[in-house]
C-alpha cells in the first residue's frame, strides 16, 4: 500500500507540474477544470495498471531480477518445552502489537471527518434563513445582516445588505456555478481529502479548481456586462464570507486580483490547445513506470504468501524487494524447484521446497563444531543467499544476531552457515513472465544449546 500511495502522489505532482508550467495561464478555463478533475482520478488508477507491452520504455538495467523471500526458521537442536512456550508467547505478542501507522491514518481520517462536518454545520445554518425564491433548479436565500455572496449546488446565498445592482450582477455570476455544478467538484475534493488527508497535493488541486470556477463564471458574465463596472464591483464591495471550502464564494479577496488580471488577458489562441497533448506522453511514461510492478507496489513492499512452515504448521513467507532496487515489481511467479520436487506444483511445490531445504540444513549443519562458540540456550542467525537464474547458489552471507557472543565466535558460526548453504544442490531456477530469474532468500536459523537444567 505504501508503494501505491507514493506512486499516486508522484503522478499527481507531475500532473500539477504540467498544469502550473503549461496550462495555468491559458484562458481555456473549462478545459483546465476537466484536466484537474481527470488527472486527480487518473493518478489513482495508473498504479493499478500493468501493461507488459510498454516494457521497452524502461531501461534494461532498471528491470529487477531478484526477489527476496523470507523462509520459515530452521530449528537445530532439541528445543525444550519452556523455550517453545516462550516462542509461542513471542508470536502472540507479535499478533497483539499495535500497528501505529494504521492508528495514525485512522486518527487523520477522523480529524478530517470532524472538520468536514463542522463545515457542513456552518453551511446548514445558512439554509435556515428566509428563502427569496425557489424554483426547480434554483433557490435563493437571503442572509440577514450580511454582504455574503456564495453558492452551494442549486442554492445561492445573498446578504441583505447588498444593493439591488450588486445582487443582479452577483446572481449572473452565481448562476454559472449553479448551471455548471461547480459545487460537485469541491465536494469531490472534500471527500478526497478525508481519504488522502496526508496528501498536500489534494489541497492544491481543490484550490486550483476553485479558482478556475471563478474564472469560468467571470468569463461568462463579462460577455453581457461591462468589464469596468464588473471590476468596480469586485473592488468596492465589502468582504464577508464564511470559511467553507466546498461553496463558491463571490467575494474571496485572495482571488480578486487574480480574477481581474485574468479578465484583462487576451483570449488564448486555439493553437495553444495542443499543450493538452502533453498529457498523452506523460501518461505513457507513468504506465511504463508501473509496467513491472504487477500489483503496482513499490520496492520495499511486503507480499504475504502462505506456505507450510515449521512443525507442519502454516507460516508466512514475506517476499520483499532488495533494498538496492528502486523499481517496483511483483512476486516471482514460479519459485526455484528443489531436486525431487519437480512433480509438485503450487502450494505442494512450496511445501516440498521448504521441507527439503530445512531437512538439508539440519542434516549438514555441524553443531558439534560450533557448540564451543555458542552460549547456552537459543542462538539465532540469518543466512542470505540467491538461487541464480542458472539454479546455482550464489552470494551467500550470514549474520549472527544473538547478543552476548564474541565477534570472533560469531564469525565461526557464520562461516559454518555459509558452508552449509553453499553446499545446497543445484536447483531448477525461478521463472517470472516466461524468463528465468534469480530469487534471493533470507533463512533464519535457531541453534539451541542445552544447559545443565535442560
Amino acid at each position: 500500500m505504501t508503494g501505491y500511495i507514493l506512486q499516486v502522489i508522484l503522478f499527481q505532482l507531475l500532473f500539477l507540474g504540467v498544469y502550473e508550467v503549461m496550462l495555468k495561464k491559458e484562458t481555456f478555463f473549462s478545459y483546465n477544470r476537466w484536466y484537474l478533475l481527470a488527472t486527480s482520478v487518473i493518478s489513482l488508477l495508473l498504479p493499478l495498471v500493468n501493461i507488459g507491452a510498454l516494457a521497452f520504455l524502461v531501461p534494461a538495467e532498471a528491470i529487477p531480477e531478484i526477489t527476496t523471500v523470507w523462509l520459515p526458521e530452521v530449528l537445530i537442536g532439541d528445543t525444550p518445552a519452556a523455550a517453545q512456550t516462550s516462542a509461542t508467547t513471542e508470536t502472540a505478542g507479535e499478533m497483539l502489537r499495535i500497528n501505529w501507522w494504521l492508528v495514525a491514518y485512522g486518527t487523520g481520517v477522523l480529524a478530517s471527518l470532524f472538520i468536514f462536518f463542522k463545515k457542513y454545520q456552518n453551511l446548514s445554518r445558512l439554509f435556515r434563513f428566509r428563502t427569496l425564491s425557489a424554483e426547480r433548479d434554483l433557490r435563493i436565500i437571503e442572509v440577514p445582516n450580511s454582504t455574503i455572496a456564495c453558492t452551494f449546488y442549486k442554492t445561492i446565498f445573498l446578504g441583505d445588505k447588498l444593493s439591488e445592482a450588486e445582487k443582479q450582477q452577483i446572481l449572473s455570476h452565481e448562476l454559472v456555478h449553479v448551471k455548471q455544478k461547480h459545487s460537485l467538484d469541491l465536494v469531490f475534493f472534500e471527500v478526497y481529502k478525508i481519504i488522502f488527508w496526508f496528501n498536500p497535493l489534494i489541497y492544491i488541486y481543490q484550490e486550483r479548481i476553485s479558482t478556475l470556477h471563478e474564472f469560468i463564471a467571470d468569463a461568462v458574465v463579462v460577455k453581457t456586462t461591462g468589464k469596468r463596472s464588473y471590476y468596480e464591483q469586485l473592488l468596492n464591495t465589502a468582504f464577508n464570507t464564511r470559511n467553507i471550502s466546498f461553496i463558491n464564494q463571490f467575494f474571496d479577496h485572495s482571488l480578486i486580483k487574480k480574477r481581474i488580471v485574468m479578465l484583462q488577458k487576451p483570449r488564448s489562441k486555439t493553437a495553444a490547445k495542443i499543450k493538452y497533448l502533453a498529457l498523452l506522453p506523460l501518461i505513457l511514461l507513468m504506465l511504463s513506470f508501473v509496467s513491472y510492478s504487477g500489483t503496482g507496489m513499490s520496492s520495499g513492499e511486503t507480499f504475504n504468501v502462505h506456505t507450510p512452515g515449521i512443525n507442519g504448521e502454516e507460516s508466512i513467507i514475506n517476499s520483499v524487494s532488495p533494498p538496492q532496487l528502486n523499481i517496483p515489481f511483483a512476486v516471482v511467479e514460479q519459485i526455484p524447484v528443489y531436486p525431487g520436487c519437480e512433480a509438485e506444483n503450487g502450494e505442494a511445490g512450496k511445501e516440498c521446497f521448504s521441507k527439503n531445504l530445512k531437512d538439508y540444513v539440519n542434516r549438514n549443519f555441524n553443531t558439534l563444531a560450533v557448540k564451543p562458540y555458542l552460549k547456552e540456550g537459543s542462538n539465532r542467525l540469518v543466512v542470505v543467499f540467491t538461487i541464480s537464474s542458472s539454479g546455482e547458489i550464489t552470494g551467500a552471507k550470514s549474520r549472527m544476531v544473538t547478543p552476548g557472543v564474541a565477534v570472533e565466535d560469531k564469525a565461526v558460526v557464520e562461516e559454518e552457515a555459509i558452508r552449509v548453504v553453499q553446499s545446497l544442490p543445484k536447483m531448477k531456477p525461478g521463472n517470472h513472465e516466461g524468463k528465468t530469474v534469480g530469487v534471493s532468500y533470507s533463512l533464519p536459523v535457531e541453534i539451541f544449546i542445552p544447559g545443565e537444567e535442560d
